[in-house]
């Protein structure tokens, strides 16, 4: 009897163990999407409780950009935006699932989509970091003007302001403790038009805009995250201009606060680029799409990354965050199976999310 008792205890005591450690090894399991829309609240909210804790997810980063209902700028918010009880009942689905939800707001680049300017730039055009190009009436990649997204001028004297008037407030908002800006793509920087960041550093102009964002998030103790690929040499590595700079800004990687959690995404291959921002002294995390392939070696490698790696540059390798281009209505319709794309084959953003924490609990299963 005493012997299936001590039997008992110890199996106990292991789960606990195993149950612990299984939720060190991995301290951030996100998801990111972009913003559900009013009427997809109740269903989006169902989603978090059953598919997101389900698989322990821990962090929601949610693609805000200007579809809020904003009382210190209303002249930004989209025409179909969020209301303030929008957010609270996600808020609240979050809180009760341990969920970490943080908004994220384009910041620097992505201040356009194809012919279409974006709230900040249409409505203060003068923050425009090329005003002379023209956005055109079909966009088409390549074009002379090298026009993917506009940007808007980091050393524009009435921009801050602004910017950090939305931060506070979409924050204030969510009950956040940590705020996303992206800056990833940023193609127009420290251009030569420009009668304020003409000839400057692009490594310095970028690296200014992180630190002064990171700094005002600190005012709160918020912490700054953003996408990795500006700070990665595209020439040198041989990642190009998506996934890595071709424009110098790389250099950033030095220059900005360690505090600053960095979003590293590689799509097409399983690039080994997180231990380039830990050595840098960067926490990161890895962020794979739509290639299921890929996530499971992306996990694999972050759990390698943590056992091999010396007590200092551990907690650097925060974890694994799958990425949804698209809205979350869009998401649910291919996730539900309410809308398909055969010809994606496995290679769909739903099959990726699953996989990838299929992967994470197949790893905490053998421990």
């Amino acid at each position: 009897m005493t012997k299936i008792i001590l039997k008992s205890v110890l199996l106990f005591f292991c789960f606990i163990l195993n149950s612990v450690y299984a939720q060190e090894t991995l301290p951030v399991r996100g998801f990111c999407i972009g913003t559900p829309k009013p009427s997809e609240i109740e269903e989006f909210n169902k989603f978090i409780a059953e598919e997101l804790a389900s698989r322990n997810v821990n962090t929601l980063i949610l693609r805000i950009d200007y579809s809020y209902k904003f009382s210190s700028h209303p002249e930004l918010s989209d025409s179909v935006s969020l209301s303030p009880d929008d957010v609270k009942k996600m808020v609240n689905t979050c809180r009760k699932n341990n969920i970490r939800i943080i908004p994220q707001i384009n910041l620097l680049g992505h201040q356009s989509w194809a012919s279409k300017t974006t709230r900040l730039l249409s409505v203060y055009p003068q923050f425009d970091e090329t005003p002379k190009v023209k956005m055109p009436d079909k966009y088409k990649w390549p074009n002379p003007d090298g026009l993917y997204c506009k940007s808007y001028c980091p050393l524009h004297p009435d921009l801050h302001p602004i910017v950090f008037a939305l931060i506070d407030e979409i924050c204030d908002a969510f009950e956040s403790d940590a705020f996303h800006a992206g800056m990833d793509e940023v193609f127009y920087i420290g251009e030569d038009q420009c009668p304020r960041c003409s000839g400057r550093d692009k490594a310095e102009l970028f690296a200014g805009e992180v630190n002064l964002l990171r700094n005002h998030l600190a005012l709160k103790n918020r912490q700054l995250w953003i996408w990795g690929d500006r700070l990665i040499d595209g020439k040198t590595t041989g990642m190009g201009m998506w996934e890595a700079s071709m424009n110098n800004t790389y250099r950033a990687v030095d220059l900005i606060n360690k505090d600053v959690m960095i979003c590293d995404w590689h799509y097409e291959r399983p690039d080994l680029t997180p231990a380039y921002f830990a050595i840098k002294g960067l926490s990161v995390i890895t962020c794979p799409w739509r290639m299921p392939e890929n996530a499971v070696k992306q996990t694999e490698d972050m759990f390698r990354f943590r056992v091999a790696a010396t007590p200092e540059m551990k907690e650097r390798f925060q974890g694994m965050m799958q990425t949804i281009w698209s809205g979350a209505g869009s998401f649910m319709d291919e996730y539900y199976g309410r809308k398909t794309n055969p010809k994606a084959g496995q290679n769909t953003q739903s099959n990726c999310f699953k996989t990838l924490f299929e992967t994470i609990r197949k790893h905490n299963e053998k421990i």
